[in-house]
């Protein structure tokens, strides 16, 4: 009999308006500009929710907002988003 792994389907996810900022503050760090990305029709409202949606139930959380500080304290973009963040592969796309 194999063991399994506890079903994580009842995590909470994070607060709302922490994470509608994390995000707003992981594009910045990568140079996203998620404004604009709306102005010309490549980000909508839905895609936007579920940007923040990810966010708020990304194992990697956690660690974001040290590693946010870090890169704002350089005032250049980042190359990626931290290692594990949940929208790290949407970023660039915008």
């Amino acid at each position: 009999m194999q063991r399994r792994e506890p079903c994580r389907m009842n995590k909470p996810l994070g607060d709302l308006k922490d994470h509608f900022w994390l995000v707003q503050r992981m594009a910045r760090a990568v140079g996203t500009d998620l404004a604009r990305a709306m102005d010309e029709g490549r980000l909508d409202e839905g895609a936007w929710s579920e940007m923040i949606t990810r966010c708020r139930g990304c194992e990697a959380a956690c660690d974001c907002k040290s590693w946010l500080e870090a890169a704002e304290r350089e005032d250049t973009p980042r190359e990626a988003a931290m290692p594990g963040c949940a929208n790290a592969r949407i970023f660039p796309e915008l």
